[in-house]
């Protein structure tokens, strides 16, 4: 198996989300390598699950890290500040464009799953959201087979710039989600009345 920093692999994840077992992990099973990085984010995991919902290229919602670098790769990423509806319900079969890879998503747990494979089955992309007590942990989990010497040797680079963007995109997506939440706790609050003019006295005869 091919291992690099684990600074770099688990950036965020605590040891128990770095070597748990997630949903999405048997679709790879005999994966060369794996990564868990992870994030803590002050929202409920419905503010969280709108951003993964709806990731992807254009006209999809993007992946909320360096347009301009994913950009220069041909991958077509404008990340979005809103919630699309029309990307709101994920399926089981539903595939995305992504460089050279066409990616079908293999496990949709609304609110708390959703995992796509490559075409050519050499790599897993899960998230999972963990909530508890109104925040949410969002756990991202690369795993990839390396069948050639080139993927391997190109992993080598791959592995601290996949941190970059993977991290900017977990700050992209705690950002939005916590500010989902504030907007909708601001819709949901109770409207409190203006006060009205002070009471006059009557004037004394």
């Amino acid at each position: 198996m091919w291992r690099g920093p684990r600074r770099i692999l688990t950036w965020g994840a605590t040891d128990d989300e770095a070597t748990a077992r997630l949903p999405g992990d048997d679709l790879l099973d005999d994966a060369d390598g794996v990564s868990t990085r992870a994030i803590g984010i002050d929202a409920p995991a419905s503010c969280v699950w709108p951003w993964l919902a709806q990731l992807g290229p254009s006209p999809r919602g993007g992946a909320y890290t360096y347009d301009w670098i994913e950009n220069l790769l041909g991958l077509g990423m404008h990340s979005v500040d809103r919630v699309l509806e029309e990307y709101q319900h994920p399926a089981v079969g539903d595939t995305i464009g992504f460089g050279k890879n066409r990616m079908r998503l293999e496990l949709v747990e609304p609110g708390r799953a959703l995992a796509w494979r490559s075409g050519d089955g050499n790599w897993v992309w899960t998230f999972v959201l963990r909530e508890t007590d109104g925040c949410t942990r969002l756990v991202s989990r690369n795993r990839f087979r390396l069948p050639t010497i080139g993927s391997q040797l190109g992993m080598l680079p791959m592995g601290p710039a996949s941190l970059v963007m993977e991290r900017k995109m977990l700050h992209g997506i705690k950002r939005r989600a916590e500010r989902l939440a504030l907007e909708r706790r601001s819709i949901t609050l109770p409207q409190r009345s203006p006060p009205g003019p002070p009471d006059r006295q009557a004037p004394r005869a």
